[in-house]
């Protein structure tokens, strides 16, 4: 079973989702509060399940509508993701992956491990 893992910076809170094997499968941006990094953690459990897929790697892709996962491919060439909720803000991002189907797998975790995950705040 995957966790949600807050964790406090310098200049403010995030988290990441990790699956059961420990490994990071989504990182969020930076909360300005812990309360605030608990709501985002809310909304990618609400959205990952739902969300359409929209693959922005073949030509002429199709504009899902809102909750989304985004696949792309970065500067260096890699696969990645962003998932956005109904009110298309990014509430979480993937790494990058070399093949496209590892991508593809990552969303699928998320999916699996987003809805259930317990939450625990890493401590300093």
């Amino acid at each position: 079973m995957g966790k949600f893992v807050i964790h406090e910076t310098p200049s403010g809170f995030r988290f990441n989702l990790k699956a059961g094997n420990g490994e990071i499968i989504a990182t969020s941006e930076i909360y300005k509060s812990e309360d605030a990094c608990r709501n985002g953690i809310a909304s990618v459990q609400k959205n990952a399940p739902v969300a359409n897929l929209e693959d922005q790697t073949v030509a002429n892709y199709e504009t899902a509508k809102h909750p989304k996962f985004e696949v792309y491919t970065d500067k260096a060439g890699e696969f990645r993701f962003r998932l956005k909720a109904g009110n298309g803000e990014i509430i979480a991002t993937g790494e990058g992956y070399k093949a496209k189907a590892s991508c593809m797998n990552g969303i699928e975790s998320i999916r699996k491990n987003a809805v259930d995950a317990q939450i625990v705040k890493e401590e300093k």
